[in-house]
């Protein structure tokens, strides 16, 4: 389920750093998602008004919330790439979990 889109986002995030001499240890994982979740909170302050929108019309909005989005989520499969998380067995287990009927 969310093997192959982690495998993509490790190669490009690999790629990116590689290219621009950035090392990737343990720290800079944890501390690129929570970078990701404050830019993520910048813009959702703005589409709600509790920050200034810059200029910025609904639809730049939207796409940089979905674009911000997209940036936690691949930090999320970064973070449990390098951890060795098992995400797709965590998300079975915390959100698809169905208890049998008798």
């Amino acid at each position: 389920m969310l093997s192959d889109l982690m495998k993509q986002f490790e190669a490009a995030s690999a790629t990116y750093a590689a290219d621009n001499g950035l090392e990737r240890d343990d720290d800079w994982f944890v501390l690129k998602l929570q970078e990701e979740m404050g830019e993520l909170i910048q813009i959702w302050n703005k589409i709600t008004g509790r920050g200034r929108r810059k200029g910025m019309s609904e639809s730049e909005l939207a796409t940089a919330l979905a674009d911000e989005t997209a940036d936690v989520l691949g930090h999320i499969l970064l973070f449990a790439h390098r951890n060795g998380l098992d995400l797709n067995a965590a998300v079975e287990r915390k959100w698809l979990f169905r208890p049998q009927e008798n």
